[in-house]
């Protein structure tokens, strides 16, 4: 090879990569607004914290116990979707947070860990929904975390701190978003905000109809503005949900998601929604295997949904994606590895719910007991002996979203035996992830992106 030709090619590629995200996108299509389909609504959907193992198992779990391959894979083998790995970095570090993510895709700029859609020297950027929102499209945003949690919010508003949710609930109602659902009383009820001020009341004034449960959105007015804030926190695990009765009312994300797109799908402009299975980055972050899988396939139907609608009316680009992986997890290879894996069917609860249950008067027997039933894993004597000690005080456990430092990590190890499913950290890591895209604008999408690629991606397809 001739050095000189090496290094001259070096150097080009050197000059495009200092271009700005803007700058950078528009070198990478070349396609002009002429010649790519106009998306007259937008459907945002993020599995927050899905590493790529996460997606493959539930596939895998879908196969091999329901019979069926996942919403997310069929779009991939019947080739309907355009598709990407993206970089996931955040200004700060190669391993982004949820509100850096949330603020590449909603500010279309990277910033650092903590912080929402405002740059190192103080600058604000305007967030993608109030972008579409002053185009006169409707905007809405749902998840199964709080409404007014990083990933949502970072489409929505400008926030010096992620975790001022009080704020942002408040934030959320000078904007008008039109369609709001997920979890978070605490931020909305005044018996329970610190201020005492009634938030449900500024959204009445303004208009919205309150959403509590699940019957509340057969219900629904479907020309008004709509807040449903379904518990306090996030909403429940969706394999606790269906197991426990007193989850019954609570709806899913594809329930939410269906009804957010019929509450918007008529308005003359158009409409963008984001979608968030929030509850997959939290069962990473507690290396709970059921929990894991079960909201990935929750978030699966929600797929289901969005491009099921999108089929129909053509006009609608979906974008299928997380912000960044969580805890690497993955199948492990053995003799038995099928039938461990298949295993996981017998698994009743989350862990969470499970390690809750246990208390310290809690014999070493009263515990194999409660597990065996929950899992129908038979714990040994040293096993059931270390669990215990977690609820003597003898041993403690942190990690985020672990409030009652419950024995996440060590449970996950025991059960490790059993299913042969291992986890690289109990945290996010920075690896690539997955990008799908449907429908008009799909054909921007590159197969390498950075994930502010994603806003310009937004904003070419719909011509604004």
């Amino acid at each position: 090879m001739d050095r000189r030709k090496f290094l001259k090619g070096s150097a080009l590629l050197s000059g495009v990569l200092t271009l700005s995200p803007f700058e950078l996108f528009n070198a990478k299509d070349k396609i002009s607004h002429n010649t790519i389909g106009k998306a007259k609504n937008i459907i945002f959907m993020v599995s927050d914290g899905m590493s790529l193992g996460t997606l493959s198992m539930a596939d895998l779990y879908s196969r091999n116990i329901w019979g069926k391959e996942s919403n997310w894979m069929s779009l991939y083998h019947e080739k309907k979707v355009s598709r990407a790995l993206m970089d996931t970095a955040s200004a700060s570090s190669i391993v982004t947070d949820s509100a850096a993510a949330s603020s590449a895709f909603g500010g279309g700029i990277r910033v650092k860990n903590g912080v929402l859609n405002i740059g190192a020297n103080g600058e604000r950027h305007l967030p993608i929904w109030q972008k579409f929102k002053k185009a006169g499209k409707k905007t809405g945003c749902v998840t199964t975390v709080t409404i007014t949690h990083a990933t949502p919010a970072g489409f929505c508003v400008n926030s010096a701190q992620r975790n001022a949710e009080p704020e942002i609930a408040e934030m959320y109602a000078d904007l008008e978003i039109d369609v709001l659902m997920g979890g978070g009383d605490e931020f909305f009820n005044p018996e329970k905000r610190e201020d005492k001020k009634d938030l449900y009341a500024v959204y009445r004034k303004k208009g919205y109809q309150i959403l509590k449960n699940r019957a509340d959105l057969k219900s629904i007015n479907q020309k008004g503005k709509t807040l449903g804030i379904f518990n306090t926190g996030a909403l429940p695990y969706s394999i606790d949900r269906a197991s426990l009765s007193e989850y019954k009312e609570t709806p899913t994300l594809a329930d939410m998601a269906k009804t957010a797109i019929d509450q918007m799908k008529d308005h003359p402009n158009g409409f963008v929604l984001q979608i968030e299975g929030g509850k997959v980055d939290w069962s990473a972050h507690a290396n709970d295997v059921a929990a894991l899988i079960h909201d990935q396939l929750a978030f699966d139907e929600a797929v289901k949904a969005a491009v099921d609608f999108a089929e129909k009316d053509g006009n609608t680009l979906v974008i299928i994606t997380t912000d960044h992986g969580n805890a690497n997890p993955g199948t492990i290879y053995g003799n038995d590895a099928t039938k461990n894996f298949n295993s996981i069917s017998d698994y009743k609860y989350t862990n969470e719910y499970l390690l809750n249950k246990i208390h310290k008067e809690y014999s070493e027997k009263d515990i194999k007991d409660w597990l065996y039933e929950g899992n129908k894993i038979v714990l040994n004597d040293d096993e059931a002996q270390h669990l215990r000690s977690f609820y003597n005080g003898l041993e403690k456990e942190d990690g985020l979203y672990n409030y009652k430092k419950l024995p996440f990590k060590l449970y996950s190890e025991i059960q490790k035996k059993h299913n042969s499913v291992g986890w690289i950290s109990m945290d996010h890591s920075g690896d690539y992830v997955e990008v799908a895209a449907y429908g008009p604008g799909s054909e921007l999408l590159m197969p390498f992106v950075k994930n502010t690629d994603l806003h310009y991606l937004m904003l070419k397809a719909s011509h604004i």
